[in-house]
């Protein structure tokens, strides 16, 4: 039997073709050496296991370059299947800590095969194959490239877990280090990751998938619109805390921070649990699916559609309603809707379209179809062009940021300038006329 045959909890790594490699090897090697020499060279198949300790390796570069790993990356390795891998047991100590049950023993023996291979010296195992390439393993350094799949935050906890779980004196203490981890941090993509988009497989089967790379825009880094802000904290921070909380609609003029708030508010409230879904209006046929995924995990998800509009000859908002606030299961509480628009009423409606309500016999009931997408968020906040004291505030404030050496009274004149031939006054406006300034500095 292979050594990863006997766990009960921690089974069916997606990244688990080096433990399966390395467990092998060593297993090869702890029966030869109990054979004592009862078979004769030719018969030993180390070519195969040096084939397969090769692939190992390789496989093991990959992952530190792409998750920024070093040290001990067997270590790290390890560690990366523990906090990636969703089980009964992870699952259920994500954000509450350690729980009681029976469970506890199941993992305890998983832990226990975990802390062994915890163990494994591939220095030796490198040695005993005439692989020297090994001890670099044992030792590494990164290259000056982030890793691109966890931010720093998480990566560097990752690898001081490696460091602590490799110092546990007794099973106990291993499983207390890695419960503590999920606790703190959860466990797989949903416990690692901010944010997420939706992909869909061959057969239409729909993945959420980490975006690794958003901005680290923060609340107190949008000036002015204090009030919007104060709104959708209020909504926001009684969502978190598991109080009764709306789904949220921002809308109003282009490049007044509305999506930036929506970025600004996962970057806040992620410590406290919250995660985020970014859905397209051509993906709204997976909402379903989507949902049924998260339900029942221990964060709370909104659910992000941004730039959100109709045309008139665009259905989906109908779909979208009956997710919103229709059907017969009832809407998780631990999933909202935000969603950002140009439009107060989502759907675009023309003059021309009331001489076609002229003929219908029931023309408000196709004014009210058309409205009641608006009334399904209980939270609205209004995001208007700044006035010009506004607009100067802005770009006086995000000057100093930058520390743009230009006098304040030079500044304005050059910035009203700008946004009169760069589409008006907005945040995005007076962000971009500080960009074109950091590039001629």
């Amino acid at each position: 039997m292979k050594e990863t045959e006997k766990l009960i909890l921690y089974r069916g790594f997606e990244d688990g073709k080096v433990l399966e490699g390395i467990t092998q090897a060593m297993g090869f090697f702890r029966e030869k050496d109990s054979r004592r020499g009862g078979m004769d060279e030719e018969d030993k198949p180390e070519d195969s296991i040096q084939a397969l300790c090769y692939a190992c390796v390789h496989e093991l570069i990959e992952i530190a370059a792409s998750h920024g790993f070093a040290g001990n990356l067997w270590q790290d390795y390890l560690t990366f299947l523990l906090v990636n891998h969703e089980n009964a047991y992870s699952t259920a100590c994500e954000i509450r800590g350690s729980i009681s049950g029976s469970i506890n023993q199941l993992a305890a023996h998983d832990f226990a095969l975990f802390q062994e291979w915890f163990g494994y010296d591939l220095g030796e195992l490198g040695q005993s194959l005439g692989m020297p390439e090994f001890s670099i393993l044992m030792d590494y350094n990164r290259s000056g490239r982030n890793g691109k799949v966890f931010n720093h935050r998480i990566r560097d906890q990752i690898c001081a877990l490696s460091v602590r779980l490799g110092q546990c004196g007794s099973v106990e203490e291993f499983q207390e280090a890695v419960t503590a981890f999920y606790r703190e941090f959860g466990v797989g993509k949903l416990g690692l990751h901010k944010a997420f988009r939706i992909a869909h497989a061959e057969g239409g089967q729909a993945r959420i998938v980490p975006i690794t790379n958003i901005a680290h825009v923060r609340l107190d880094d949008l000036v002015g619109y204090e009030l919007a802000k104060k709104k959708l904290v209020e909504n926001t921070e009684a969502f978190v805390k598991g109080k009764k909380a709306n789904n949220c609609l921002l809308f109003g003029d282009a490049g007044t921070g509305k999506s930036s708030s929506i970025k600004a508010i996962i970057n806040q409230y992620y410590g406290q649990g919250l995660r985020m879904i970014e859905v397209y209006k051509h993906q709204f046929q997976a909402l379903n699916a989507v949902i049924a995924q998260i339900k029942n995990r221990n964060y709370k998800f909104i659910i992000y559609m941004d730039d959100l509009s109709f045309e008139e000859f665009e259905v989906e908002y109908k779909y979208l309603k009956a997710v919103i606030e229709g059907g017969l299961e009832k809407k998780p509480d631990n999933v909202l809707i935000y969603a950002t628009s140009n439009r107060r009423h989502l759907v675009r409606e023309k003059f021309s379209d009331k001489a076609e309500r002229d003929d219908e016999l029931h023309t408000n009931d196709t004014v009210q179809e058309k409205l009641s997408l608006v009334s399904r968020f209980g939270v609205t906040i209004y995001f208007g062009k700044p006035e010009q004291k506004e607009f100067q505030e802005i770009v006086r404030r995000l000057a100093e940021r930058h520390r743009i050496p230009i006098g304040e009274e030079e500044l304005l004149l050059e910035a009203n300038r700008w946004e009169l031939s760069h589409g008006g006054r907005s945040g995005r406006t007076a962000q971009q006329f500080i960009d074109y300034l950091l590039g001629h500095m």
